[in-house]
């Protein structure tokens, strides 16, 4: 999620974000809270179907056309703080919220 203190406060849902750091954080948390009683059930693709999901309706990043996948990428690609969650996690893992210059994020690790 965007907030209006990232670099680019704009995106293809909203040409002109204007929630703060709180008010995104606080979405986003919500929508971890759900995915989190999901990833509780021990079902993997039912949590991978539910991200997709979220992330087409709720991602400000251009991967939610894409369900949020961001493909397969190397070190020195992304903001630091999200590279550094995402090769931190397992295959399966999901994160907590990653704060970037482009917004509040959490990561599903798929491979």
């Amino acid at each position: 999620k965007k907030h209006r203190d990232v670099r680019k406060p704009s995106s293809w849902r909203n040409p002109k974000v204007t929630d703060s750091k709180e008010e995104a954080t606080a979405a986003l948390n919500v929508i971890v809270d759900k995915l989190k009683r999901i990833q509780r059930e021990g079902d993997a693709d039912k949590l991978r179907l539910a991200f997709q999901d979220v992330a087409r309706v709720e991602s400000d990043c251009a991967s939610a056309k894409d369900g949020g996948d961001l493909g397969f990428f190397g070190r020195g690609r992304m903001h630091p703080p999200f590279e550094e969650a995402s090769f931190a996690l397992e295959v399966g893992e999901m994160s907590g919220i990653v704060d970037t210059k482009s917004g509040v994020h959490v990561i599903l690790r798929l491979g």
